[in-house]
């Protein structure tokens, strides 16, 4: 079992053999207290106590998988374009801190083949999400899973919005875990939802903190599907509290320092 350091009780799904879903999930990193996915990032979230931590991976234009949320570089580097029209190469040479801190940073944009290292060498958790890419999804999840294989390293499970990922990740390998994100029950309803998380043996669905309810999260329980909570801010003790006493399994947190 991992060792607990929250200051209130908290339970823990089994999931098989050798991994635990944790309750608390640092969402890119800790992104309210360092530039969000990077070494910085989930070294903070490791420091305070976090047994888990969140990534968003994509591929480079040389095919290496990275870690970056949007589809361009603008809004986390100093640099602009689309991530999948440059190498990993030149993408390492921009600046990946600046946008947090406002002035000139050492920050790097990581590969997922470094943050792998780092997690294994902390014996933490893993959460990656696969990021749609641009017409890439099948060549991303290959990629993303032979980085995976080669760190032979099983505290990982992986989500993703982009169904296609998902689908294409439990056909590669179909006993690694994969969590279904849905953002929005009028795209897909809830019905819906159910099904394909059954149908493809997806663990868990993803959902923003805005849709929740517990009509919601129970037609999910009754299917055993445990729900995942994250939200466009960063969610209190409190909010987190009322959330697991209502059945949800994990929330991401972007600032979890009231939490310990």
């Amino acid at each position: 079992m991992l060792e607990v350091r929250l200051s209130f009780q908290w339970k823990k799904l089994r999931l098989n053999s050798n991994f635990t879903l944790p309750k608390l999930i640092g969402h890119r990193g800790v992104k309210d207290l360092k530039p969000e996915n990077t070494l910085e990032s989930i070294l903070k979230a490791f420091d305070l106590g976090l047994d888990c931590v969140e990534i968003d991976v994509k591929i480079s234009k040389d095919n290496i998988p990275l870690l970056l949320h949007d589809d361009t570089l603008d809004r986390t580097t100093n640099g602009s374009g689309l991530v999948c029209d440059f190498t990993f190469d030149e993408i390492t040479k921009l600046d990946a801190g600046y946008y947090f801190y406002k002035s000139k940073t050492d920050v790097k944009v990581p590969s997922l083949t470094s943050v792998l290292d780092l997690v294994k060498t902390n014996q933490k958790y893993l959460n990656i999400e696969l990021k749609p890419n641009k017409k890439n999804e099948a060549l991303n999840v290959e990629k993303v899973l032979e980085e995976t294989k080669k760190a032979s390293y099983e505290k990982i499970y992986f989500s993703s919005f982009d169904l296609s990922s998902c689908i294409g990740l439990k056909k590669y390998s179909p006993d690694l875990l994969c969590g279904f994100l849905n953002d929005d029950f009028n795209k897909i309803n809830v019905k819906d939802t159910i099904d394909i998380c059954k149908k493809y043996n997806f663990f868990s669905c993803g959902i923003n903190l805005n849709t929740f309810s517990n009509l919601i999260v129970d037609q999910f329980i009754e299917n055993e599907i445990q729900i995942t909570i994250y939200a466009d801010k960063n969610i209190s003790k409190a909010q987190a509290q009322n959330l697991w006493s209502n059945k949800v399994a994990s929330i991401f947190v972007d600032d979890p320092s009231e939490f310990f």
